[in-house]
């Protein structure tokens, strides 16, 4: 008896965990680039030559790239790489020159440096364009400002373009801040997204080259290949799919929930921790106080985010990646940390005006407008000409709320999950 109880115990402890990891296998989310070679979506590149718009994000969950997959595979002929911002192994921090692979000896074309379209002349050894890249959800994160020029090419140039759909880091929910340009334009570039979008690639793909028709532009032979088993609410960690850092200051998931609020900062002379091991995450400059800085950010009451003092100092290297020269860099900082307390209820747009109002209240003289900088981050002047102006962070943020109106209308034609 003593035996036999000793083996059903052996069978329950083997049997278990791999009941668990079926579970857990059966829930994560498939992403587009797992569809690409399948029966139901081969026929649109079998035989084809392909140009592929990706970094080092676009992985399948086992491990292999896109990159490696399409050239190994007998269906299809890579001939041509495209690479974002930081380049296809997304390894650099500033404009990416154009090169070649050192894996497959594939040209790459990079997009992010004099050209950011590609031309006739680049897609001549390309019938089917493709981009597979993860995005993180907030409008001045440039990947999807690529995948839109592409978009535009592959209109011009009457060649099919396959986008492979991937979560919104930050969750589909969030829908915030001003909408460049004027409110009941047609939504079909980035200069009409609000800060926070709520939408994945796939769904900016389909809002972009719908809304072009409105604009009498030639429309795209656009198709998204959707995730299985993903919703709105999902925040990246909730698909169970492994986080890549986008970007070389991109390192978590936390770094991209408070990145709509502190990149804004951009358009200042206030570091936002670029050079340490919590970008975005921080606020500070040698000049400031850390624990007055918090206590006027705590004072705002913030949904789901506190302020704490702390103190850094900037370095050009980041998790082994150079990064393009900090802020403050070898000097002492003080400022605020963001710890978030509950993600779900923050909203980081808005924040950026508290975040903005407060440096603006206690260092009127230290402060520095970078005009341009900051105008093309919020996609308009107008929240900079407020806050100087004198306006209240909630005097602003009502006015956004008018303003979203017409996009969410716009927006929920485009959407492709619930």
């Amino acid at each position: 008896m003593k035996q036999r109880f000793t083996l059903l115990l052996l069978w329950l402890a083997l049997s278990l965990p791999c009941y668990t990891f079926a579970q857990a296998s059966a829930s994560r989310v498939i992403i587009g680039a797992e569809r690409l070679l399948t029966t139901d979506y081969l026929p649109l590149v079998k035989g084809k030559r392909i140009g592929l718009v990706t970094n080092h994000t676009g992985l399948l969950p086992d491990g292999r790239h896109l990159v490696d997959v399409l050239h190994e595979s007998k269906d299809v002929t890579l001939t041509t790489l495209f690479g974002p911002e930081h380049g296809i192994r997304g390894d650099q921090d500033t404009h990416v020159a154009s090169g070649t692979d050192t894996k497959t000896g594939l040209p790459v074309i990079s997009l992010y440096g004099k050209t950011r379209k590609p031309t006739a002349e680049m897609l001549q050894n390309v019938d089917v364009l493709i981009f597979d890249i993860q995005d993180i959800g907030a409008r001045f994160y440039t990947y999807i400002a690529t995948m839109n020029h592409v978009l535009e090419a592959a209109a011009e140039q009457s060649i099919p373009y396959l986008v492979l759909d991937r979560p919104n880091a930050i969750g589909g929910t969030y829908v915030d801040g001003p909408i460049g340009g004027e409110p009941q334009e047609p939504v079909s570039g980035v200069g009409q997204l609000p800060v926070t979008h709520g939408m994945t690639v796939g769904e900016l793909a389909r809002m972009f080259n719908g809304e072009r028709a409105k604009r009498n532009l030639p429309q795209a032979k656009l198709t998204v290949i959707p995730m299985q088993r993903y919703n709105r609410q999902q925040w990246y960690d909730d698909t169970r799919l492994p986080w890549i850092k986008p970007s070389p200051n991109m390192l978590t998931l936390t770094t991209a929930a408070v990145y709509p609020a502190t990149c804004l900062l951009e358009g200042t002379n206030i570091s936002e921790a670029r050079g340490t091991l919590h970008p975005f995450e921080r606020i500070a400059a040698p000049w400031i106080d850390g624990q007055i800085l918090s206590d006027q950010l705590n004072s705002y009451k913030l949904k789901g985010v506190t302020f704490r003092p702390v103190s850094f100092v900037p370095d050009s290297m980041v998790d082994g990646i150079k990064i393009y020269p900090p802020k403050f860099m070898g000097e002492q900082c003080s400022g605020a940390e963001m710890v978030i307390t509950d993600r779900k209820a923050f909203e980081s747009a808005r924040a950026g005006v508290y975040i903005l109002h407060a440096l603006k209240t206690l260092y009127p003289e230290q402060l520095e407008w970078r005009e341009g900088r900051m105008d093309r981050l919020w996609g308009t002047p107008k929240v900079r000409e407020q806050l100087q102006a004198g306006l209240s962070p909630q005097e602003i943020v009502e006015q956004w709320d008018k303003e979203q109106a017409h996009f969410r209308k716009v927006r929920k034609r485009y959407l492709l999950y619930k």
